[in-house]
């Protein structure tokens, strides 16, 4: 399940989303993430599932890798939903089960925030399957160059968090391989008192961390080799041009927010 997570890989299609500017990309994902809490009832919300899905139709990724690099989120977002099902006291009492009463508040909220987690993990999850990680890294440095002024390294900065986001699939990936491996050696991670099963995680933990300094020191090797020297001084061989679909983008999201806002007042 590990090795299926989508955030931080890439998927090279052609579509409308891919030939989006990363920085029109960056934006709209720092505003969609405040327009999800915008919506407050059946109405916004499902104005919200279909921004969702009309996004991932645009972005022409596989709607089946879409989904299974999601299921364990879609876990996440279960869990979560149940959670409020059973600890919120609002609303009337639809039924009681193990001693616990379930309300009508809590299977709406429970809903809600579960819409919420998931939209916003869709949307995540968009930025990185559409985007190079180059043209990120250059949206990066763009939004991070005026703060140059203050001694900020921007360019490393940038290339960092590029680096990071790229990395979460390999370092779940070497996660997954190294469960499998104890798991074939006889190591059980789900028995034994809680003392006996953080004993056994150390086996998992340990090579963990000891490949993820193997792979930076191989990767800090790799960008010395080819003259790597920081951001001052280098040229670009791919420019970022702001076009009118990026203009479109942007008013679209903004016309998402604008409905969500009149479907809340309404």
């Amino acid at each position: 399940m590990l090795q299926n997570i989508v955030i931080g890989q890439y998927v090279p299609v052609s579509s409308p989303m891919h030939r989006l500017d990363a920085r029109a990309k960056l934006l709209c994902l720092l505003a969609l993430a405040g327009i999800v809490f915008l919506a407050n009832e059946f109405w916004s919300y499902s104005a919200l599932l279909a921004a969702v899905g009309s996004f991932v139709l645009l972005s022409r990724v596989p709607l089946k890798f879409f989904l299974k690099g999601l299921l364990p989120v879609f876990i996440l977002v279960i869990f979560t939903f149940f959670l409020h099902a059973f600890f919120t006291n609002e609303g009337q009492v639809l039924f009681t089960i193990l001693g616990f009463s379930v309300y009508s508040g809590g299977i709406e909220q429970g809903v809600f925030i579960a819409v919420r987690i998931g939209a916003l993990v869709v949307f995540a999850s968009l930025l990185t399957l559409t985007t190079t990680p180059i043209d990120l890294t250059d949206g990066f440095e763009y939004f991070l160059r005026p703060f140059k002024r203050f001694g900020l390294p921007a360019h490393e900065m940038s290339l960092m968090m590029s680096i990071s986001i790229r990395l979460i699939p390999t370092l779940l990936l070497e996660a997954d391989r190294i469960l499998k491996a104890q798991a074939a050696r006889g190591a059980d991670f789900t028995k034994g008192s809680l003392k006996t099963r953080l004993e056994t995680m150390t086996a998992f933990i340990i090579p963990l961390f000891v490949r993820s300094f193997k792979r930076a020191e191989d990767m800090a090797t790799a960008m010395d080799a080819r003259g790597y020297r920081g951001g001052e001084g280098r040229t670009k061989l791919r420019v970022l041009k702001w076009r009118v679909q990026d203009t479109v983008a942007c008013m679209t999201v903004i016309g998402v927010g604008v409905v969500l806002v009149l479907l809340r007042n309404g």
